[in-house]
C-alpha cells in the first residue's frame, strides 16, 4: 500500500492509485459577512479579525497565537519546533554547542564543565580553575595544572597517601650514620647532639671539649688537669711515692744511695692518655722512646705491672723504641695504670759485670665511655 497524507489524517491506497486534489472552493462573501474569511465588515471596509484576542484559534496551551492578516499562526516557544500541531523539544546538544558536556532540558540546554574547570562568560566554553588561589587543601605547597592541581611538600616532608597532607620524614630512622652520637628528629629536619663533655663540630661530628684549656675544671693548685675523652681528670702534681723523689714536673728518681732502689727502676716518668671504647684491635696506641742510650747498651721493653688481664702487649721496634699495642677491645669508662719498663744491659762495662739499669714510664690510660 501507499500512504497519502490527508487533512487531519492519512490514507492507505494501492501503489497504483493516484490522488488528484480538488481545488479549494473560493470563499465568497455571504450576505451576513460580505468580507473574506478572517475579516469583518466595519462600515464600508473589511478589517482583519484578531483571532488571538478573541480566543478564536486552536493553538495548544503551550503555543503562542500570532495574528496575521486574515488568519493566525501558532508559534512554539524558544527551544521547541513545530511538528504538525505539536511542539517538540529541540535537542540542542546534538549541535555541540558546549565545550565539555551538554545537558538538554525541555526548551533549552545547559553547559557543564569537567572537574577543575568552570564556565566562561559565554556559558559554553570551559576555563581552568586555579584551585591554589581558591583554597586548595594542600598542607604546604600547591601547584596549579590544567584542570587540576598538585600538592608538594617542603624539604624534610613527604606527601601522604591522600596526596594533600605532608608528613614529617624521620631521617633518623633511615640510617645510623647520620650522626656520630645521637640523631634527634625534628619537624622537617633532624639535628645531631653530642654527649656531655663533647661539642658539635659541623653538623654531625662530636669533638671532645678540652676542659683543661677552657678552664672548665675544678682542679686545685696542687693538681694537674688532664684532659680525657668526654671529661677531665685531676691528678696530683707530685705523684712520686717513697722511695722516689720528684726531680721535675712528671719525673721521679730513686736515689742510688738508698739500698731499696737497687731492685727498682732508676726513674719513673708519668704520662697520661685517653682512648675510645671498643677500639678495633690490635691497635698501636703509644710509642715508647729512649731519651738517652749508652754506647754498646742493649735495650728491652716490657710491661712491668698493671696488665693483669693481658689487654696489652709490647712490640719492640728497634733498640731504642717500642710500641704499646692494645690486644683486646675494652669498654669504658675504665682506667689502666701501666708501668712500662726499659731494661738496659751494657756488656762493655765488664769491670762491673753486665751492667744493667732500668727506667719506667708510668702510663695512665683512660678509656672513654664512647666509641668516638
Amino acid at each position: 500500500m501507499k500512504c497519502f497524507n490527508h487533512y487531519g489524517g492519512y490514507l492507505c491506497l494501492p501503489r497504483s492509485a493516484s490522488v488528484i486534489p480538488a481545488p479549494e472552493p473560493a470563499i465568497t462573501p455571504t450576505e451576513s459577512n460580505p468580507c473574506p474569511l478572517g475579516y469583518e465588515a466595519q462600515g464600508d471596509s473589511c478589517v482583519d479579525i484578531n483571532e488571538c484576542e478573541r480566543d478564536e484559534h486552536d493553538c495548544q496551551p503551550s503555543q503562542q497565537c500570532i495574528n496575521t492578516l486574515g488568519a493566525f499562526t501558532c508559534q512554539c516557544p524558544d527551544g521547541y519546533r513545530k511538528v504538525g500541531t505539536e511542539c517538540i523539544d529541540i535537542d540542542e546538544c546534538r549541535y555541540r554547542y558546549c565545550q565539555h558536556r551538554c545537558v538538554n532540558v525541555p526548551g533549552s540546554f545547559s553547559c557543564q564543565c569537567e572537574p577543575g574547570f568552570q564556565l566562561a562568560g559565554n556559558n559554553r566554553s570551559c576555563i581552568d580553575v586555579n584551585e591554589c588561589e581558591m583554597g586548595a587543601p594542600c598542607s604546604q605547597r600547591c601547584y596549579n595544572t590544567y584542570g587540576t592541581f598538585l600538592c608538594r611538600c617542603d624539604q624534610g616532608y613527604e606527601l601522604g597517601p591522600d596526596g594533600l597532607t605532608c608528613n614529617d620524614i624521620d631521617e633518623c630512622s633511615y640510617s645510623s650514620f647520620l650522626c656520630q652520637y645521637q640523631c634527634v628528629n625534628e619537624p622537617g629536619k633532624f639535628s645531631c647532639v653530642c654527649p656531655e663533655g663533647y661539642q658539635l663540630q659541623g653538623t654531625r661530628l662530636c669533638q671532645d671539649i678540652n676542659e683543661c684549656e677552657t678552664g672548665e675544671h675544678q682542679c686545685t693548685d696542687t693538681q694537674t688537669c688532664v684532659n680525657i675523652h668526654g671529661r677531665y681528670q685531676c691528678v696530683d702534681t707530685n705523684r712520686c711515692q717513697e722511695p722516689y723523689v720528684q726531680v721535675s714536673e712528671n719525673r721521679c728518681v730513686c736515689p742510688v744511695s738508698k739500698p731499696v732502689c737497687r731492685d727498682l727502676p732508676f726513674s719513673i716518668v708519668h704520662r697520661y692518655m685517653s682512648i675510645t671504647s671498643d677500639r678495633s684491635v690490635p691497635s698501636d696506641i703509644f710509642q715508647i722512646q729512649a731519651t738517652s742510650v749508652s754506647p754498646g747498651a742493649y735495650n728491652t721493653f716490657r710491661i712491668r705491672s698493671g696488665d693483669e688481664n693481658g689487654d696489652f702487649y709490647i712490640r719492640q721496634i728497634n733498640n731504642i723504641s717500642a710500641m704499646l699495642v692494645l690486644a683486646r677491645a675494652v669498654s669504658g669508662p675504665r682506667e689502666y695504670t701501666l708501668d712500662l719498663e726499659m731494661v738496659s744491659v751494657n756488656p762493655l762495662l765488664s769491670y762491673q759485670g753486665n751492667y744493667q739499669t732500668s727506667s719506667a714510664l708510668r702510663l695512665s690510660i683512660y678509656v672513654g665511655p664512647y666509641s668516638f
